[in-house]
């Protein structure tokens, strides 16, 4: 119990201060019980399981890969407790595959098959991974640097029995679990409050860093409704709280905190953003006059290392404002490459194209010389001297990024350009 209780303490007062050894990155595939009753498990996202003294609830079930650690995790720990329910806290795979071999154990062992719980859109959710998983395949590439060649998005789910739209509650044992449905990172999410011992599992509303609000390659998400509902988790008095990632947080204060500096920081980059988009102003107005509150971004519970707040920003236009940046000539747009093509044509060619952004990287100005090299390699596509550049550019601007997104995805274009292409995950 105390080895993550002071793992906990030691982010919480920001001792460990390398982006590396985020609590993101923190694994507990032992399972480790954190107060009594609670077995707290961490994979890629964290499990979190429930004795309720008549049966065991998980919040959370982890990825395919936890599967079968998180299953021992828990039968190390309770070995004859059968798993009585599961709640999805929304429909990402790193939360949703762990419930297989309790139901396996289940029919041999002749015990109640377990029931799922969860907010009625992830069945949808599901549906439209099935119907996309190419898109799904490459996004993710992206995202995670993922090169293993026959990488594969999971094409099969284990849907809920238990759908909700608004707020469910069920019993067992000797605990309530209050359902409440919200929409943050994606539309179908659920946060789980047990009264009787004051856990409070907020899924991936909470994540140990800048919340996952902006995501440039996936589906909308929802900046304001997200800080209703940390609001609405803060009043509550909660005295553990569960992440969907990262380290338990343990006090009423300390949640309180952590829900409601979260909630301000999505409260004002919305409200900054809609200010400018009632003036009238475009899109490379907004992302770039946009400012996250002093201070903020320094909490350890908020630091920018998954997502960036630009990102966010560009979500909250997307939702109220559609898909146009604002800019005429981008509206009904010539094809890319040939602008590209056209602008090098202006410069006098290539070569004064590529020696400008080799000044411009030398001057530490790696991102203007993104736009130029980009453009190069998409007027000269075959041109060994601009992948090269490009190659070195984007790997410069990678290492400025805090953001594991922007930095994979950057990363990504550098890699691509060791190949001589601008990208691995399709066919470019």
């Amino acid at each position: 119990m105390a080895a993550v209780r002071e793992l906990a303490e030691r982010y919480w007062q920001g001792e460990v201060d390398n982006a590396q050894m985020h609590p993101l990155r923190v694994l507990c595939t032992e399972g480790e019980e954190i107060v009594d009753g609670v077995l707290f498990y961490k994979g890629i996202a964290s499990a979190n399981t429930i004795d309720t003294g008549d049966g065991l609830v998980m919040l959370d079930t982890g990825a395919e890969r936890d599967t079968g650690p998180l299953h021992a995790a828990v039968r190390r720990w309770r070995a004859e407790a059968p798993l009585a329910s599961a709640v999805y806290s929304h429909h990402h795979v790193d939360h949703v595959f762990g419930v297989g071999p309790f139901e396996a154990e289940a029919r041999e062992r002749r015990w109640p098959a377990p029931r799922v719980y969860a907010q009625a859109h992830v069945r949808r959710n599901f549906d439209r991974y099935r119907k996309t998983l190419g898109s799904n395949r490459a996004i993710n590439m992206r995202q995670f640097e993922i090169l293993v060649p026959r990488y594969q998005w999971p094409a099969e789910f284990r849907y809920p029995d238990v759908e909700y739209h608004d707020r469910l509650t069920f019993r067992q044992g000797e605990l309530t679990f209050e359902l409440h449905a919200a929409r943050g990172e994606t539309e179908d999410c659920t946060w789980t409050w047990v009264a009787e011992r004051k856990i409070l599992a907020p899924g991936d509303l909470v994540i140990w860093a800048t919340p996952n609000a902006g995501n440039p390659q996936k589906v909308q998400r929802y900046c304001g409704e997200w800080a209703a509902a940390l609001r609405q988790m803060a009043a509550l008095g909660a005295e553990l709280l569960v992440p969907g990632h990262g380290l338990p947080i343990f006090g009423a204060a300390r949640i309180a905190e952590a829900l409601s500096d979260t909630a301000a920081l999505l409260e004002s980059l919305e409200a900054q953003t809609l200010a400018l988009m009632n003036e009238g102003a475009t899109l490379d107005r907004v992302i770039h006059e946009v400012r996250v509150p002093a201070g903020l971004l320094e909490k350890p519970f908020l630091k920018p290392v998954y997502d960036d707040p630009q990102f966010i920003v560009r979500n909250i236009w997307r939702l109220y404002g559609g898909w146009w940046d604002g800019e005429p000539d981008t509206l009904l747009p010539a094809p890319r490459a040939e602008q590209a093509r056209a602008w090098v044509e202006l410069a006098g060619g290539l070569t004064p194209v590529l020696k400008r952004a080799r000044a411009l990287l030398a001057a530490g100005d790696a991102r203007l010389a993104c736009h130029l090299v980009e453009f190069a390699v998409l007027a000269e596509p075959g041109s060994a001297e601009a992948h090269d550049l490009r190659r070195a550019v984007y790997t410069a601007r990678s290492r400025e990024q805090a953001s594991t997104m922007g930095r994979n995805i950057l990363n990504h274009a550098a890699l691509a350009s060791e190949q001589g292409r601008r990208d691995l995950a399709g066919p470019g």
